[in-house]
């Protein structure tokens, strides 16, 4: 995915909406380039479990790097239907490739109020850009 083609939570998760096979709403969340970069030396991440159903805002789980503890947010609401199982033993994937490889969950939606919150692409290097990076 390209980072253009996805919306942005405040917080600084992504989102890419997809429908699968049943015709659902699934979205697709990771952190941005932005965050990663800010967060440095990654060291651990705390992944959700499969079934869970998450509000809009709520944590999602805890990526740590080497100065700090970040929640991740849920920027949509619904059920989590995949985690990105291959991330904790591969922490690299969010730096190498945060909007693609390094996803984080996968969310069947059930509440799409979230998705008028985000921002777009150019909205969010603007807010990036406004907080020195």
């Amino acid at each position: 995915m390209q980072p253009q083609e996805l919306l942005y939570a405040k917080t600084h998760e992504w989102v890419h909406v997809d429908r699968d096979k049943a015709g659902q709403k699934i979205a697709t969340v990771g952190i941005s380039h932005f965050a990663v970069e800010a967060l440095t030396d990654l060291v651990y991440i705390e992944l959700p479990e499969v079934g869970r159903n998450v509000k809009v805002g709520e944590s999602l789980g805890e990526v740590e790097s080497v100065k700090a503890v970040s929640d991740l947010y849920s920027p949509v609401g619904g059920e989590i239907v995949e985690v990105n199982g291959s991330l904790p033993g591969r922490l690299e994937q969010l730096h190498d490739d945060p909007c693609g490889a390094g996803w984080i969950v996968k969310i069947k939606m059930a509440d799409e109020s979230g998705l008028s919150e985000l921002l777009d692409y150019k909205a969010y290097q603007k807010q990036c850009a406004e907080e020195g990076h």
